[in-house]
């Protein structure tokens, strides 16, 4: 019953109902969703048809919640390899390609033996190939310039980024918050 359960994670909003994060999707598991609402730390806005069951209580687990209380985003995001590659949509700053992310590494523009720092500034998502092609040079040395240049996003714009990764499980109750600006089917 365990693992069936499993199936049933509950999309965690903020307290304006947008959520928590895009990508990864701000996911709880329907054992984390229950003890807050019994902690009445969360609403419940949309359920599963599926139920948990104690000897005096039959709940239906929740599929989305929102936070009580409104929880910032942070102005600047962490650095961090995952981050780096959301920043340039997974996509190596040489040759264009998208790549999973075990394919991903990343390049220092400047080079750190040339004295380049490991900075939101200096580093781009680079795929093995261009990474091993470019070595320790510099762009203007190899002709390799990145597409975009390297530069520390905002939250927003990771957060953004994120939207356009949707995740490999999608429930039909989650749809009207992922979406926002979606185009609206006419009748």
């Amino acid at each position: 019953m365990s693992a069936v359960l499993e199936r049933y994670p509950a999309l965690v909003l903020n307290a304006d109902f947008r959520p928590l994060s895009y990508f990864p999707l701000s996911l709880w598991s329907w054992q984390d969703a229950i003890k807050a609402v019994f902690m009445s730390r969360v609403n419940v806005v949309d359920e599963y048809e599926c139920a948990v069951h104690s000897p005096s209580l039959a709940m239906r687990l929740p599929s989305v919640i929102s936070l009580k209380d409104y929880i910032p985003m942070a102005k600047r995001p962490a650095f961090t390899r995952f981050n780096v590659f959301l920043r340039d949509s997974f996509a190596c700053q040489y040759c264009g390609g998208g790549f999973p992310t075990e394919s991903l590494t990343f390049d220092h523009v400047i080079p750190r033996a040339r004295g380049g720092m490991t900075l939101w500034n200096n580093v781009v998502t680079a795929c093995a190939p261009c990474n091993l092609s470019k070595r320790d040079l510099l762009p203007r040395e190899t002709g390799m310039y990145p597409r975009m240049a390297p530069r520390q996003p905002t939250a927003w714009e990771l957060q953004e980024n994120g939207r356009g990764f949707p995740p490999n499980h999608l429930h039909e109750s989650w749809r009207d918050f992922l979406y926002w600006d979606a185009e609206l089917l006419q009748d």
